[in-house]
């Protein structure tokens, strides 16, 4: 995942600059309609409260926490606001909960086949630019590729990420559901307890190693999309 960092700030300002261009646009529309989508799921299953609190709204100010926001921006890891929810107000609270913790991903799963879609088709024309000897300026820099490549790279992030069943991510809600009567509670209990450090620990492995799954799955998506471009030519 394209990432910021103060180095390039300092000495290399200009791209600093527009690698910012292409990110913050993508992370507003993609967390907020990940938070929107957490947020209308409720309304729809009878949940007034992220409503009544101004979080069933497109506006990123409503959404951002301005700490998680930076950190998406220099580490790669971060969070929007949580909406608000009462899953007592829920018609059915066992589908209710379902639907409203898988909102936050699916929007971000929709958001990452439209960059996709996008990218196969403004990648196609660059391919037909620079073998068709065809100049179109948008295109010619690259920069509204890396927009719809970060734009795939985040959301698949998002959405995968937070399907892990770990408190206090999504994952943990629907795993809650699918094994409440199957495992001791004490799992949910030690879950609940230690699962933001356990997600701490993850993102140090991860950060210290170089590995990261999210990265080769993004690589994985990316090569499979430019394949597609040269078979449409």
């Amino acid at each position: 995942m394209i990432l910021l960092n103060l180095d390039m700030l300092l000495h290399e300002p200009m791209e600093f600059l527009k690698l910012l261009a292409c990110m913050l646009p993508v992370m507003l529309i993609s967390l907020t309609l990940h938070e929107w989508g957490h947020a209308f799921a409720a309304y729809q299953c009878g949940d007034n409260t992220a409503r009544n609190f101004g979080r069933l709204t497109l506006n990123p100010l409503k959404h951002i926490d301005p700490i998680g926001f930076v950190m998406i921006l220099l580490v790669g890891f971060g969070w929007a606001k949580p909406v608000p929810v009462n899953p007592r107000n829920y018609r059915n609270y066992k589908r209710g909960e379902a639907i409203v913790s898988l909102a936050g991903v699916t929007m971000n799963l929709l958001l990452a086949i439209v960059f996709s879609v996008a990218f196969v088709i403004f990648y196609r024309l660059y391919l037909l630019m620079i073998l068709g000897g065809k100049t179109y300026s948008w295109l010619e820099n690259g920069l509204l590729l890396q927009i719809l490549i970060y734009g795939i790279c985040l959301n698949l992030a998002l959405c995968f990420f937070n399907l892990l069943p770990l408190y206090p991510l999504d994952g943990y809600h629907v795993f809650e559901l699918i094994f409440a009567k199957r495992l001791p509670m004490k799992v949910f209990l030690f879950l609940r307890r230690y699962g933001q450090f356990i997600l701490i620990g993850l993102l140090l492995v991860f950060r210290l190693t170089g590995f990261h799954p999210i990265t080769l799955l993004s690589g994985w998506v990316l090569d499979q999309l430019q394949h597609l471009a040269y078979i449409l030519l």
